[in-house]
């Protein structure tokens, strides 16, 4: 039932963003040098590895490590950047990573490649066997201000608590977060 739903409201939601994911893409375009997407590398289901697309929101040469590593994130944000990330439209692409099944709405964020430390707490508690979200019981209940303990903790929290009511009800609380502009640090 969870595919089956991801599918839908991707289609769905892809269809009704079209041309607001086009203008995104030539603003990215327009406002930095480089391509409009940026593919990271991201640890999935099984910690397999799968490229996940994003609005570019950092310049080309910024570091490939998560962005609370960074000494001064702010310095490398694109004109725009700070705009998409504030209010999440960077993460639209990520419909994409649905479509193909790499992803779901709801589950836990995935860690970049190089977050050993992340991945082998995750592994560890059994959170590896999920599909990762675009948003997730951890993203709603802090963001990117949780340390990863904690981020675990509430990833194996849905691991135990997952159904599709919950689900619903934390994309509901997604909404919400994004629209205030909750948790979001850079």
């Amino acid at each position: 039932m969870k595919r089956l739903f991801d599918l839908s409201l991707a289609t769905v939601a892809l269809v009704a963003l079209a041309l607001p994911l086009f203008i995104l893409g030539l603003l990215v375009r327009f406002t930095s040098p480089g391509p409009a997407l940026y593919w990271s590398d991201r640890v999935g289901r099984n910690n397999v590895l799968f490229r996940m697309p994003k609005f570019r929101s950092m310049r080309l040469d910024t570091p490939a490590v998560a962005t609370h590593l960074l000494d001064d994130p702010g310095q490398y944000l694109t004109p725009i950047g700070s705009f998409l990330r504030s209010t999440s439209l960077d993460e639209l692409p990520q419909l994409w990573s649905i479509l193909k099944g790499d992803m779901s709405f709801v589950g836990p964020r995935p860690a970049l490649f190089n977050q050993d430390d992340l991945i082998a707490l995750r592994t560890g508690q059994g959170v590896h066997v999920l599909v990762p979200g675009v948003t997730g019981w951890a993203q709603i209940n802090g963001r990117d201000e949780l340390p990863i303990p904690e981020k675990v903790r509430l990833d194996t929290e849905y691991l135990k608590r997952q159904s599709f009511w919950f689900d619903l009800f934390i994309l509901w609380l997604t909404l919400i977060r994004v629209s205030r502009r909750d948790g979001v640090a850079h």
